[in-house]
């Protein structure tokens, strides 16, 4: 299947990054309650990201959904993103 356009272009972003700035980017969704479909693209192309990178995202992400109800922060001896309480 074919990617949508704005995802491409939030893929390649996210892919330039470092991983405190992709958690940085990730912390800033925390509480937006919005949605729309550039909000899917950019919350899938920076979940892609981590997974891409090997990043643990249990925490934060399950099968189909992603949870933005709280900060995380990155661990890195396990690779894995942790939720800050």
């Amino acid at each position: 299947m074919q990617q949508h356009i704005y995802y491409t272009k939030y893929a390649l972003q996210f892919a330039d990054m470092q991983i405190p700035e992709l958690v940085t980017v990730f912390n800033a969704q925390v509480g937006n309650h919005g949605w729309s479909s550039m909000r899917a693209y950019h919350d899938q192309a920076l979940l892609d990201e981590f997974k891409r990178r090997g990043i643990d995202t249990a925490a934060v992400a399950g099968r189909k959904t992603i949870s933005f109800a709280h900060p995380v922060r990155y661990d890195l001896p396990n690779n894995k993103l942790v939720v800050i309480n």
